[in-house]
């Protein structure tokens, strides 16, 4: 997905857990208290539903975003008993408390059959798998899981980026999907009303964006008389640094493992932060920021200050998603990649289609995971992720002729004055932010399926990194993640602190030579090291 933007309204929602009482006897009980008997005695359709002819009852944890939300009586999952058969047994914590609860029951070997949406590192997932809490999904994903292996198999870099290097895979990811470009990427947005009031047309270059800002900030675009408009407004710096990678030629495989790339005078990996254009990345940036071109407060300001900026429409630039839907504000459209100082006109701020791989997680109680991982697979087709998203026809959401669906006004205009999430969460369980699924465009109702957002991805689409060179976050060995983690922490910690201080001018550029021999004394080398081996691993 495009970089760490505020105001997502991507959909998502963290999930439950459950402890079955009788689990250890092999025996569970339904809603109704009726016994169901063991799974390997239950009949399992390899296709057709529904996935066992005898009901059984599965256990199941997992993290909601709603904390009244009741996992065991929502329509979604009823629903879905009725056809498979199978009955889970939710034990929900709000997503706040996931990781420690999930822990503790790890810990306790008091875990449940599946572990859904609770976002398991891939760090997680390999130390767990080689313990043997959580089974390998390989098998059951040929056999059993037809839509999910289809996926696969039409990008191949869902399976290279599951795969642990010990070859298993342990978890079922989110997915969006790579057809739909503007969840994916998407320069930041420019008042177009400001840039027809002063004349200018939009900039084509790094000194065209300079003078755009300048522009906005000193010949009152608002026509109000005051020097009050934000020539660039954001929350933090990672939003134009993102933006202008490309234009320096940085980041050649993406924002997942944001801090390396393949440096184009070797093949081999490359420390972006160290590296001299990097450094002039952020001489650019500074210039704007000393010369107020920027949100002074960049650092440091709150959201809700530069959301009350955005509202009264005093932003020239929003490096988040479509203002119509932050602030209510029309008529800005995408900013043109910039053609950089070396000539590099690219945009590569964009991870792989793969969100969290670590959505769903069969462990070593699971009684039938063949029947289970039917049960997933489901949400990875057509019907299944309509239902995820959608709900029910002429219920939740109504369909034209055209096949083009959108909700009903009860839950976009809810009588009882509930927001779009609240409204739907009263049937579905996406609102939230996490969920095993592929993500996709027909379905998904967040700013980054607006028009304006799909036009947006469009008109950057020429200069956009080509998927097939996009890395996935790499998965590293236990030893190599062991080594990796406290040199990572300290190092990225610091990169990051030393980015703003460059940046705002609390740190002197004449002192880039010590910022890089305290990176190197860090450990850098091993760290290009490990990552170095990732990237061979990956590249096979």
């Amino acid at each position: 997905m495009k970089g760490n933007k505020r105001g997502k309204m991507l959909l998502a929602c963290m999930v439950s857990i459950t402890v079955l009482a009788g689990c250890s006897s092999g025996k569970s009980a339904d809603s109704e208290g009726n016994k169901a008997p063991d799974a390997e005695q239950a009949k399992i359709n390899q296709s057709g539903y529904p996935i066992v002819n005898d009901k059984i009852t599965v256990s199941a944890f997992a993290a909601k975003f709603f904390a009244n939300a009741d996992w065991n009586n929502i329509r979604l999952w009823n629903d879905y008993e009725k056809k498979t058969n199978i009955h889970i047994n939710w034990d929900t914590v709000q997503k706040d408390t996931l990781k420690e609860k999930r822990n503790l029951l790890l810990a306790g070997n008091d875990y449940p059959e599946f572990f859904y949406a609770s976002a398991f590192s891939r760090t997680d997932l390999l130390k767990y798998g080689k313990q043997g809490a959580f089974i390998p999904l390989n098998d059951l994903i040929d056999k059993y899981a037809p839509n999910f292996k289809a996926l696969m198999d039409k990008y191949p870099i869902i399976k290279k980026g599951i795969t642990m290097p010990d070859g298993n895979i342990y978890g079922l990811p989110t997915i969006y999907d790579p057809e739909f470009k503007s969840v994916l990427y998407g320069t930041p947005w420019v008042k177009q009303e400001w840039l027809d009031k002063l004349g200018l047309k939009q900039p084509e270059t790094l000194d065209d964006l300079y003078n755009m800002l300048k522009a906005f900030k000193e010949k009152d675009p608002n026509g109000n008389g005051q020097k009050d408009e934000i020539a660039w407004g954001a929350v933090g710096t990672d939003g134009i640094v993102a933006y202008l990678r490309g234009s320096f030629g940085l980041n050649n495989h993406g924002n997942s493992n944001i801090n390396v790339d393949t440096d184009p005078a070797t093949g081999k990996v490359r420390f972006i932060p160290t590296d001299p254009r990097y450094k002039e990345l952020l001489q650019f940036v500074n210039k704007l920021y000393k010369d107020g071109l920027l949100e002074q407060d960049i650092v440091s300001v709150k959201s809700t200050e530069v959301d009350a900026k955005g509202t009264q429409g005093l932003i020239g630039v929003v490096d988040n998603v479509d203002p119509v839907a932050i602030y209510n504000q029309q008529g800005y459209v995408g900013l043109n990649v910039l053609k950089g100082p070396h000539g590099d006109q690219q945009f590569t701020y964009l991870g792989s289609p793969l969100g969290n791989i670590g959505m769903f997680v069969l462990t070593d109680k699971a009684k039938n995971p063949e029947a289970m991982i039917r049960w997933m697979d489901y949400f990875y087709s057509e019907e299944g992720i309509k239902l995820f998203f959608m709900g029910w026809k002429d219920e939740t959401y109504k369909e034209d002729a055209s096949g083009n669906v959108d909700y009903t006004d009860e839950i976009k205009k809810n009588p009882n004055g509930m927001n779009l999430d609240q409204a739907i969460g009263q049937y579905l369980i996406w609102p939230g932010g996490y969920y095993p699924g592929f993500v996709k465009q027909q379905y998904f109702k967040g700013a980054e399926g607006l028009p304006t957002s799909v036009e947006n991805a469009k008109k950057a689409e020429p200069y956009v990194l080509p998927q097939e060179k996009v890395w996935p976050p790499f998965n590293f060995t236990q030893d190599e993640q062991s080594e990796l983690t406290t040199i990572k922490t300290d190092i990225d910690t610091y990169v990051t602190e030393m980015k703003d201080k460059f940046i705002t001018g609390n740190e002197s550029f004449d002192n880039w030579d010590k910022y890089v021999a305290a990176i190197e004394k860090m450990g850098v080398d091993r760290y290009v090291a490990i990552y170095q081996s990732a990237a061979e691993r990956y590249a096979k």
